[in-house]
């Protein structure tokens, strides 16, 4: 699926938009709230940074963003994106030295979850490609809880050339798989700065991405389940690269 035209997103919540706030005042085009008590020091600031807001009832901000938004949603103007170079240079001052590149996965739930445990594990962010990737909409803001507000997005036209210039670059390429030519992640010695590759949530990695990591590794089954979700996936490995990080 490819990205659609609206460049509307939305971030949910009285911490995440309390944080947006703080950290980038100058991204958001509306703060919605109700006119309720425990917001204000929301309004306080959206005046101090300059930021427009607007009271509203309830079923109006439900219908602007429906879910858990706790009577306030900010309206972003767009999600900046960083070029290839630029979040390889990010990479090596964030608190792990991690890119997640995600190949064509589809769902946003599954992309805002894996945002999220990759800033609260302190990589450093996104790469993904235009063609077939979930929109970095609603679904994916509120999977997220505000984490793609902080973490580097980068969008490449080629995701196989992105990882050449990560490699050239010096960063370690890690795919995901399953099957023959896999490496049981628990065996595997793992170094960073590094990019995971995560793949499609039916079809793994393209052949293309998958040429590019000179690891690809495969989480050990003890039971019957022949595979598991994307993000549930991406959180293990990830949490086992950290291990690995901090212990050099």
């Amino acid at each position: 699926m490819r990205q659609h035209t609206d460049t509307t997103y939305f971030t949910p919540g009285r911490k995440p938009v309390s944080e947006l706030l703080t950290s980038n005042p100058q991204g958001i085009d509306t703060v919605f709230l109700e006119d309720i008590p425990g917001l204000g020091d929301i309004v306080a600031a959206c005046r101090a940074h300059g930021v427009r807001f607007r009271k509203l009832p309830r079923k109006e901000i439900d219908r602007i963003f429906p879910g858990n938004h706790q009577g306030v949603v900010a309206r972003l103007r767009s999600r900046q994106m960083l070029d290839i170079e630029t979040l390889i240079t990010r990479t090596a001052s964030a608190p792990f030295p991690l890119i997640l590149a995600l190949d064509q996965v589809q769902d946003p739930g599954n992309v805002g979850t894996l945002a999220r445990t990759l800033y609260a594990l302190g990589g450093a962010g996104i790469l993904f490609p235009q063609d077939r990737t979930a929109f970095l909409g609603t679904g994916a803001s509120k999977a997220a809880a505000g984490a793609l507000d902080h973490l580097g997005l980068c969008q490449v036209v080629n995701l196989a050339r992105a990882l050449d210039t990560c490699a050239q670059a010096g960063l370690a390429i890690y795919g995901t798989g399953m099957g023959e030519g896999c490496t049981a992640l628990f065996a595997a010695v793992l170094r960073s700065p590094a990019v995971l590759v995560l793949g499609n949530e039916d079809k793994g990695m393209r052949p293309n991405v998958a040429k590019r990591c000179e690891t690809v590794l495969t989480i050990p089954m003890q039971r019957g389940l022949d595979s598991i979700n994307v993000a549930q996936a991406g959180a293990m490995i990830v949490t086992e690269m950290l291990r690995q990080w901090k212990t050099i």
